[in-house]
């Protein structure tokens, strides 16, 4: 060890920290007993392409390249392909995984805004419906653009700009320009209607020092079920300048979306109305005749269905990069980044009348967010050590309102509103994070053992103003000074090593539609004094081994998760109560992990991950003056078992891959009175590598198929949230998945 290196003890002040506010039982996971049975799931690519053991790394990581995103659906979301990782549990009730209302995506327990999500290091904030703090990865970029996704679950790096994540990070990153010039095509068409373009632009290699691409997406797809389409448009660029060592890089993003949204169900609607059971439109009439009590067809109330709903966006997304190589060893890497967006999600609603004589009107929720940011991250390698240290400062401000604006038949209405002839309530948010980490890593006995230790501080400060209505305002702070991280990585033999990492994180107070700012004044003033911002404490402990036909890893981890906060929807979601925000104090969570690939021959490989995790609640909470003894019950949307397996071909011109995923029992209620059953679900993809034809070349044709054996089940569960108990099954926060649909891609290049 190098006696030159003055933050030596670092690493001893971190793990004390640590070991103090770890739980005990992580050793108890390995003797936890399955008590569902276990079937096979996935739908990525050539399984070789997943990087499944993460070499080198303290943490559990999974890394997919560009080879497994390029021939899954074009259009899928990333997040979709991730779901064949262990720990990983996706869902959405189309088959690109992309409509935003229904996309559900967590690791090990933790929901989808309790993660932390990036783009070539800009952050994306916590991905939810209604975001105020960035966009989902869909808008972000076309997914032909991404280069390659890495997962890390449980404990995230260290410098990830985030301030939601408690239980992994998703960093995604754009595919670089091409050193060649060229032209890069694919068009796919398939069931409902489903027309998706892509094409891409490379300049090649100019001088020597700078490149650049320009590519442009159209999608046109309709729904599966109902009336309407689910639309996108975008545009993505980026550019690299070298400069000696040092290089520029920069990219500008933009996307307009347009989705009509599917009925959310209840178990007691599939039962009564049927599976493909959805919204009114284009039937005007019954739509009002419902708004006037009067029902037919099996609708027994207002909530069975309305006449139409569906969500608008539009971003703008770009940013710099100065990477820099100060001297030897140092080296300083800076991004700035905006973001701009612009939504409404669009409800028609019989609860309020637009006139007398029209029972309905379209109730809106409106946001903008304009939000400016810098990361910064220097690496300092000396001796034994790699010192890494950064900051990320952000400031964001964001607008949400609730409006209505009057209909009097029907028509085409998903344009941006304006002139509402009421508004419930509007509130602007000044939201200003900073964070800075510093960490040490240090490598021993000749690169065989590797420890890390480290920490960052996070302060991330609210300034809520109410503009119209009587939601709450103030200001609210959430920062802590010291959470910290270690890990260790030794390497048993060239093939096998051991791995353990354990984190502390926090997630901040979020502004906007569900935060503790959607309560009303009274209830906001009550709970402040004792709301507490969440944090978890996660362990992990794994071994990973690589031989000539096989690789894998196992894990087990366990997590700790402090002050969980609920928001408890109080009446049906289109009403727009506003809702309990309350604390159910602690939640304990334990499981185990395994990924391998075994690589038959030169064409076949066999992929197969397993999870089991028991997330359980720990601690009852009021709800007003009712207590809820949740104590004991397993959390919700947190399946115990996860099972994928996947063959996959690749032998010539011919590509092929057939796999499915089961997934367990999901619980959308606090006592675990009501949820929905585990289901399998396959896919196959199949495709032939053409000649070159005249002026094209490369050029692919692919066929894919999802829910191969038309499955019926229901996807996404808490779309309208989650309830404390629902042993009835009537409460409408439920999306049935999408059946058997058909897509062929032609692609390749000029």
């Amino acid at each position: 060890m190098s006696q030159r290196f003055p933050l030596k003890p670092l690493c001893l002040v971190v793990l004390q920290a640590l070991a103090c506010q770890a739980y005990a039982g992580t050793a108890d996971v390995a003797d936890a007993a399955a008590d569902d049975s276990a079937a096979a799931g996935a739908m990525a690519g050539p399984v070789q392409t997943v990087e499944i053991t993460g070499r080198g790394q303290s943490r559990q990581v999974q890394n997919i390249n560009k080879t497994d995103l390029a021939e899954v659906l074009p259009g899928t979301s990333p997040l979709k392909v991730l779901d064949k990782l262990p720990g990983v549990n996706f869902q959405s009730a189309d088959p690109f995984g992309a409509y935003e209302w229904s996309t559900s995506f967590s690791i090990r327990g933790f929901n989808q805004s309790q993660l932390g999500y990036t783009l070539d290091g800009v952050p994306l904030g916590d991905m939810s419906y209604g975001n105020n703090n960035g966009l989902h990865i869909s808008r972000a970029i076309s997914s032909e653009n991404i280069g390659s996704v890495s997962v890390s679950q449980g404990a995230g790096s260290l410098g990830t700009a985030s301030s939601s994540n408690l239980g992994g990070t998703v960093q995604f990153f754009t595919l670089a320009p091409t050193d060649e010039r060229g032209l890069t095509f694919a068009q796919t068409v398939g069931s409902d209607s489903t027309s998706r373009t892509f094409a891409r632009v490379d300049t090649g290699l100019i001088n020597g020092v700078f490149k650049a691409f320009l590519s442009g997406t159209r999608q046109r797809t309709d729904k599966w079920k109902g009336d309407g389409g689910q639309d996108q448009d975008q545009w993505n660029s980026r550019f690299v300048f070298n400069f000696g060592d040092n290089s520029l890089t920069g990219f500008l993003n933009y996307s307009d979306r347009k989705e009509i949204d599917y009925q959310d169900m209840s178990l007691e609607m599939v039962r009564r109305l049927g599976y493909n059971w959805d919204n009114y439109q284009p039937d005007w009439q019954r739509a009002v005749n419902a708004a006037k009590g009067v029902y037919t067809g099996g609708v027994n109330s207002l909530d069975d269905a309305y006449y139409s709903a569906g969500g608008l966006r539009k971003d703008t997304i770009g940013g710099l990069t100065l990477d820099l190589h100060l001297t030897q060893g140092v080296d300083l890497k800076t991004t700035i980044y905006h973001h701009d967006n612009k939504g409404q999600g669009h409800w028609y609603t019989p609860y309020v009348p637009t006139n007398a004589a029209n029972p309905i009107s379209l109730r809106t929720t409106e946001y903008t967010i304009n939000r400016d940011g810098v990361t910064s991250d220097l690496s300092w390698e000396i001796g034994d050590h790699t010192v890494t240290a950064g900051l990320w400062g952000e400031r964001n401000n964001h607008t949400a309102s609730r409006n209505y604006y009057g209909v009097t038949g029907p028509a085409d209405t998903m344009f941006y509103l304006t002139n509402p002839f009421a508004t419930d309530w509007k509130q602007n948010f000044i939201t200003t994070t900073s964070q800075y980490y510093l960490q040490d890593a240090l490598a021993l006995m000749d690169n065989k053992l590797k420890i890390n230790a480290g920490f960052k501080a996070l302060d991330v400060d609210i300034k809520a103003t109410n503009i119209v209505g009587t939601r709450a305002a103030g200001n609210l702070d959430a920062n802590k000074k010291f959470l910290p991280q270690a890990g260790f990585n030794y390497a048993l033999t060239s093939d096998d090593e051991v791995f353990g990492s354990a984190s502390k994180n926090m997630r901040a107070h979020q502004p906007g539609v569900g935060g503790p700012f959607s309560q009303t004044q009274a209830a906001y003033n009550a709970g402040v004094a004792n709301l507490k911002p969440e944090t978890s404490t996660n362990i992990d402990l794994g071994y990973r081994f690589k031989r000539a036909s096989l690789q894998g890893s196992v894990a087990v981890y366990s997590a700790r998760f402090d002050d969980r906060q609920l928001s408890v929807a109080t009446c049906a979601g289109i009403v727009g109560c506003p809702s309990t925000f309350v604390n159910v104090g602690k939640v304990d969570t334990k499981g185990a992990e395994a990924v391998a690939v075994w690589k038959f021959n030169r064409e076949f490989s066999w992929f197969n991950s397993y999870t089991f995790n028991d997330s359980k609640y720990k601690s009852n909470y009021m709800d007003g003056a009712t207590l809820v003894a949740v104590s004991g019950k397993t959390v919700v949307n947190a399946p115990r078992q996860l099972f994928n397996t996947e063959v996959s071909y690749e032998g010539g011109p011919v590509f092929a891959r057939l796999g499915a995923k089961y997934t367990g029992k999901r619980y959308y209620t606090y006592l675990n009175d009501n949820g929905v059953p585990s289901f399998w679900l396959a896919n196959l993809s199949a495709g032939y590598k053409l000649k070159s034809l005249g002026w094209a070349k490369e050029l692919s044709l692919q066929l894919n198929v999802t829910n191969l054996f038309d499955k019926q089940y229901i996807s996404t569960i808490g779309t309208n949230g989650f309830q404390a108990s629902d042993p009835n099954g009537t409460a409408q926060t439920l999306l049935t998945g999408a059946p058997r649909q058909f897509f062929l891609t032609l692609n390749g290049k000029l």
